[in-house]
């Protein structure tokens, strides 16, 4: 199901001690998700279960923060990430996201864990800068060179920093 919403410039903050919860499955369908997601996403439980988790992908989000994300859980390994959500009614709301693999007893994978609290609001402004920047990539070389281009803009800044991405977000 592809989101239709229209974005506002509305904004939902999480409370200090909120956190998101959702589990799915390989392919990314939510298979569980606790009562902080289903308010601030402003979907009900129906509307979760079954769908597609980036139903609250929102458009300043680039692509290629979730390829990265998914290269991460894909090859076993947890990521850390700033997102910024679409709720239903076309608000938004920011995470500071773990995503975790979730493995059966032979240890395959059968699904994804992900926890999301409030972030810094200077984490935000931050990584706004940057999506703002990778997202301007990716619109420049089109959607089919859009990922390469974006991640090679982050990987760019990031070696000008001399960070890993995942130092970097973490020291945010």
């Amino acid at each position: 199901m592809k989101n239709k919403t229209t974005p506002t410039r509305n904004e939902r903050v999480m409370r200090e001690n909120d956190f998101i919860v959702s589990k799915t499955d390989l392919t990314g369908r939510i298979t569980y998700c606790n009562e902080t997601f289903i308010e601030l996403s402003g979907y009900s439980e129906k509307e979760l279960l079954g769908a597609q988790h980036n139903l609250v992908r929102h458009p300043d989000m680039p692509r290629a923060v979730f390829q990265l994300l998914w290269d991460h859980i894909k090859a076993g390994k947890e990521c850390f990430a700033y997102v910024k959500n679409l709720s239903k009614d076309g608000s938004y709301y920011w995470v500071f996201a773990n995503v975790t693999p979730d493995f059966d007893d032979r240890h395959q994978p059968i699904g994804y864990f992900s926890v999301r609290r409030r972030p810094k609001p200077e984490a935000v402004k931050a990584v706004t800068e940057i999506y703002a920047a990778m997202l301007a990539e990716e619109n420049r070389v089109g959607s089919r060179d859009g990922i390469a281009a974006a991640t090679a803009w982050l990987n760019d800044a990031l070696k000008r920093r001399e960070e890993t991405y995942e130092k970097f977000v973490l020291s945010l």
